[in-house]
C-alpha cells in the first residue's frame, strides 16, 4: 500500500532509496506491467519536486509511443534520435539536459519545461523497452545523483514481468 507522505530529505541518495522502497511495495504483488508503470508515474509525480511532467515512452515499431504519465498532454510519437527522449533511446544511455533550449532538436511538448532527464529502460537481454522522461520548469534541476537514482528506478521497472515483445 502506498502512503501519500512526501519523502523529506535533502540527501538525494536517501531520497531515491526511499522512492525505490515505495516502488517495490507498489509492484511486488502486481503482475501487470502497465499497471505498474501507471503507479510508477504517479509515485514519481508525487515524490519528485520541481517537475512539471514525468512518464514513460514505450518502444514500439522503431519509435517511442506515449505511455503512462503525470502532467499536461504530451507528444504521442517520437522518432528514434529525435529530441531528448529519442536521443536517449537511440544511444541507450541517460541524457541529462540542464537547459532544454540549448539541446539541438529539443521537442517542446510543454513550453514551461526548462530542464530534462531521460533514462532508457533496457531489459536483461539488452532490449530497449522504452524511456523514463522527467521534465522541470527549473533550469539545472537534475544532476548525476538524479541520474543514478532514476537509473535504479528504470532497472527495477525493466525487471517487471510481462512486458510486451519489442523490436
Amino acid at each position: 500500500m502506498y502512503r501519500a507522505k512526501q519523502i523529506q530529505t535533502d540527501d538525494k541518495a536517501l531520497f531515491y532509496k526511499a522512492v525505490l522502497h515505495l516502488l517495490e511495495n507498489l509492484v511486488a504483488d502486481e503482475p501487470d506491467w502497465l499497471a505498474n508503470l501507471c503507479n510508477a508515474a504517479a509515485l514519481l509525480g508525487h515524490q519528485l519536486t520541481e517537475i512539471n511532467w514525468v512518464g514513460f515512452y514505450l518502444y514500439k515499431q522503431n519509435e517511442l509511443v506515449l505511455g503512462p504519465f503525470q502532467g499536461k498532454p504530451a507528444c504521442t510519437h517520437i522518432s528514434m534520435g529525435s529530441g531528448v527522449c529519442g536521443t536517449a533511446a537511440q544511444r541507450r544511455e541517460t541524457v541529462l539536459v540542464p537547459d532544454v533550449e540549448a539541446f539541438p532538436g529539443h521537442i517542446a511538448c510543454d513550453t514551461a519545461s526548462r530542464s530534462e532527464i531521460v533514462v532508457p529502460i533496457i531489459n536483461r537481454e539488452g532490449k530497449l523497452l522504452g524511456v523514463l522522461d522527467v521534465d522541470s520548469p527549473v533550469l539545472n534541476r537534475f544532476d548525476e545523483q538524479d541520474a543514478a537514482g532514476l537509473q535504479q528506478v528504470a532497472q527495477r521497472l525493466a525487471a517487471l514481468p510481462g512486458w510486451p515483445e519489442t523490436q
